[in-house]
């Protein structure tokens, strides 16, 4: 099964879109959000394109193909417009025998870590960063954000097919890969 994995779109209207897109394009059967989905936050740049509004019609399309957590910035009044549920700390998902833990990333992090085994996979976003890689026995994966990327690197989003995780930009260029069953 193909997963494409997305975070903080951030109320972007055009990001969202550009998103879409490629989850049509990708084949992917499901669209993992991690979360930060329709407000900016205060503590960021109000992202290109922000349409809330907009962005709860295009992802309300798709609400039967998403998996979705909670964000620091997503709330009651945001489930209230969204029809697919927004509201869970964490989800948990199991692919060709690995354990995925889902999260935003502003309570669990590798610095603070759920309760998760050797082996499993801790994937989140919340830091705008992309990320894929090992820490000592498990592995952090953050597709980075959709719409407002830090660390000088570009919008980007994931897909997790079979055991490998690509990050990608929406010119298709690969940032990161990992082969999660090594």
């Amino acid at each position: 099964m193909k997963y494409m994995i997305a975070s903080d779109i951030h109320g972007s209207a055009y990001y969202c879109g550009l998103l879409l897109d490629e989850y049509r394009k990708s084949g992917a059967s499901r669209l993992i959000l991690l979360g930060d989905i329709l407000y900016h936050g205060p503590r960021n740049d109000l992202p290109r394109d922000y349409d809330p509004k907009a962005v709860i019609s295009m992802l309300n399309g798709i609400k039967d193909q998403i998996y979705s957590v909670r964000g620091n910035c997503d709330t009651e009044v945001d489930q209230m417009v969204l029809e697919f549920p927004v509201l869970a700390d964490y989800g948990l998902l199991v692919v060709n025998g690995l354990t995925i833990y889902l999260t935003h990333g502003h309570i669990y992090h590798k610095d603070h870590l759920p309760p998760v085994q050797k082996g499993d996979i801790l994937l989140h976003g919340h830091t705008h960063i992309l990320t894929a890689e090992r820490e000592g026995d498990i592995t952090i994966l953050n597709p980075g954000s959709v719409s407002i990327p830090k660390g000088g690197n570009p919008p980007t989003y994931g897909i997790l097919e079979e055991q490998v995780f690509r990050i990608l930009d929406f010119e298709g260029n690969v940032q990161k890969e990992i082969d999660l069953g090594e």
